[in-house]
């Protein structure tokens, strides 16, 4: 076992006092996504006798079978088949969708800077805070009522292809506009005010952020969601998302591959987005199936699977052969039976357990979040 030393992301989105908060610090701006991984681009190092070591993705690639065991490594590669983060979302972040594997082994393949990796990206988020999300698209009938409800002229186009039930074209009618965008924003602002309903103000709050943006019509055109504490819910490929506020605890496949359509000021390609976008992908709720006092979070995909682990006293044991990353949210967690040989985790600290160190007994007062692959 390893303690793990992880990358904080200072993406604008981000929050100031959430992942801060948890790991006892004071940070010096927005602090948005804390990676626990080994992904290239942000690997977690491995703290050994109480300095940081190699990084996480080198211990893998050096030993695949006795980092992640043989089945994980036949399946998988010689490669840590999930990444696991720390979510702080202070403002609206982009709107995007994921690739299919097939989708992302083409991509990336042929060299599209969209593609950074040739896995897929699907995704799991479990609410720390409550939570809040738009995530798949509304029926069109449903989203043609709303928009047409603002007497936009410059938005009719987009209500009548909804009207004939097409929402990736009434999507690209509106992210491809030809109007005058900070106009047309402006217009959108103003008929939206006049309209008391919280998709609405959502549109008003999101062109506060975003005045030359019309993806600030996504609340009319999405559904949202509402997470609270503890609740989880699971994103496949095509399903056209984007995360309001909240912190969680983020789980997907080791992959970053994303492509943004709007609400960002990161690059945008919204023909690659619609070309893989699904309009009929909706995101899934993922129960917790408790057992005892644990409980786990079992998605559709392979590469991952989230426990949530409450430890009072002797928690219970880890078994071997899968490699997992525990994170403490809560209280204090020791893994190990040995006083002299434990690891000791405190709020937002971490540990690697390589499937190689057997099962892992678990102790002290705590709650942590438990990633591994499925078996």
């Amino acid at each position: 076992m390893d303690l793990l030393s992880n990358p904080i992301k200072d993406y604008p989105w981000g929050s100031r006092t959430a992942i801060a908060g948890l790991t006892g610090r004071v940070a010096d701006g927005p602090e948005a996504e804390m990676w626990l991984g080994a992904h290239p681009a942000s690997p977690s190092l491995l703290v050994r006798d109480g300095a940081p070591d190699r990084t996480l993705a080198e211990a893998v690639a050096a030993d695949p079978v006795g980092m992640l065991g043989r089945s994980v490594a036949e399946r998988f590669g010689a490669r840590l088949p999930y990444l696991m983060k720390l979510i702080a979302v202070d403002r609206p972040l982009s709107l995007q969708v994921h690739p299919d594997a097939a989708q992302a082994a083409e991509g990336h393949a042929r060299g599209d800077v969209n593609y950074t990796d040739p896995w897929h990206k699907p995704e799991l988020v479990c609410a720390i805070t409550p939570f809040t999300g738009l995530a798949g698209l509304r029926p069109a009938d449903q989203a043609a009522k709303l928009i047409d409800r603002l007497h936009v002229r410059a938005l009719q186009p987009v209500v009548d292809l909804l009207s004939g039930g097409d929402r990736l074209g009434a999507l690209r009618a509106l992210l491809e506009t030809t109007e005058p965008r900070r106009e047309l924003v402006e217009s959108i602002v103003w008929a939206a005010s006049a309209v008391h309903h919280p998709e609405y103000a959502l549109v008003v709050r999101l062109a506060r952020r975003y005045p030359e943006d019309p993806a600030v019509l996504a609340p009319l055109l999405m559904h949202r969601h509402e997470l609270a504490p503890g609740e989880a819910l699971f994103l496949g490929a095509g399903v056209l998302h984007c995360y309001l506020d909240g912190f969680a605890v983020e789980m997907m496949a080791c992959s970053d591959n994303v492509l943004r359509a709007g609400l960002t000021g990161k690059p945008i390609d919204v023909p690659g987005l619609l070309r893989i976008a699904d309009p009929d992908a909706q995101p899934l709720p993922v129960p917790l199936v408790v057992d005892g006092g644990d409980g786990v979070y079992v998605p559709p995909c392979p590469e991952f699977r989230l426990r949530r682990i409450a430890v009072s006293g002797d928690g219970g044991v880890l078994a071997g052969e899968l490699p997992r990353t525990v994170l403490c949210v809560e209280g204090r967690v020791r893994l190990g039976a040995e006083p002299g040989s434990q690891i000791k985790l405190g709020p937002g600290e971490s540990v690697f357990v390589a499937a190689s160190d057997g099962p892992v007994e678990l102790s002290g007062d705590g709650v942590a979040f438990c990633a591994e692959p499925q078996p």
